[in-house]
C-alpha cells in the first residue's frame, strides 16, 4: 500500500466536522475541505489586503506585519506587537520568537501546521499604544476567520486587547498563565507569558515553558479525528 501524505489534525477535523450527507451533495470529503480552505485562505488574502490598504495607520513607504501559519489552525498565537525580525521580514513570529515557538512545539509532540500567529499590532512606524487606538479591530475578523480551537494570548498587553474585544458571547480572561479557560462556547484560551520577553532570561524562560506545556496538554486531550 502506498500512505497518504502527510495531514494536520486541523485538517482532519474540518472534513470530519462536515456532515455525513454532503459528499452526496456536493463532492467528496476531501473536495469539501478543499473548498473551505480556499474559502479561509481567500479571507485572510482579503483582510491582509485591508490592512496594507489601511491609511489610518501607516505611511505609505513601510508595511504591516502580517500573520503566519494555517487559516484553519486549531490553536491561535496571538502577541502583542512585532520584534524587530518581524518587522524587518513582514511575517509574525518570524526570527527568535517563532524559533522558540517551534522548538516548543516539537518538544510537546504538536503538529506546526495547526498553529496560526498573528499580532495585535499590525502597524510598525509608530508606538504600538498609538497604532492600537488608530487601528481597526484586525483581530476580530481573525478569530471569526479562523475559529481556532484555543487562542493564546502572550503577555498582558495581548490579554488585554483580547478582553477589549468584545468578541461574541467572550467572557473576561485571566492572567493566568497555564491555565485554561474559557473566551468563548467554543474557543478555549491559554495565558502565557510574553515570549519576546522570556528569551534572554533564564528564569523568564522556565516561566514560559511551564505556561506553554499547558497547551500541549490541552493539544494532546482534543479527541482523535
Amino acid at each position: 500500500m502506498t500512505p497518504e501524505p502527510p495531514e494536520s489534525r486541523t485538517a482532519r477535523r474540518a472534513r470530519s466536522a462536515r456532515p455525513s450527507g454532503a459528499a452526496g451533495l456536493g463532492g467528496s470529503p476531501d473536495e469539501i475541505q478543499d473548498a473551505y480552505l480556499r474559502r479561509a485562505i481567500a479571507e485572510i488574502g482579503a483582510l491582509n489586503d485591508d490592512i496594507v490598504a489601511c491609511a489610518r495607520c501607516r505611511p505609505d513607504d513601510v508595511l504591516p506585519v502580517m500573520s503566519s501559519g494555517s487559516p484553519q489552525a486549531e490553536i491561535m498565537l496571538v502577541k502583542w506587537s512585532a520584534s524587530l525580525a518581524e518587522r524587518q521580514e513582514g511575517v509574525a513570529f518570524f526570527g527568535r520568537a517563532g524559533t522558540a515557538i517551534l522548538k516548543s512545539v516539537q518538544r510537546l509532540g504538536m503538529d506546526p501546521l495547526d498553529l496560526y500567529g498573528t499580532l495585535c499590532v499590525k502597524c510598525t512606524h509608530q508606538a504600538p499604544e498609538r497604532a492600537a487606538e488608530v487601528c481597526p479591530p484586525w483581530l476580530v475578523r481573525e478569530l471569526q476567520i479562523v475559529l481556532p480551537k484555543l487562542v493564546v494570548p502572550m503577555g498582558e498587553r495581548a490579554l488585554e486587547a483580547l478582553n477589549g474585544l468584545g468578541f461574541p458571547l467572550s467572557e473576561p480572561l485571566r492572567p493566568e498563565p497555564g491555565v485554561v479557560q474559557r473566551f468563548t462556547p467554543t474557543i478555549e484560551a491559554i495565558y502565557v507569558p510574553d515570549i519576546d520577553e522570556s528569551l534572554d532570561e533564564q528564569g523568564a524562560k522556565r516561566a514560559f515553558w511551564a505556561a506553554f506545556r499547558a497547551v500541549g496538554d490541552w493539544y494532546e486531550a482534543q479527541p482523535p479525528y
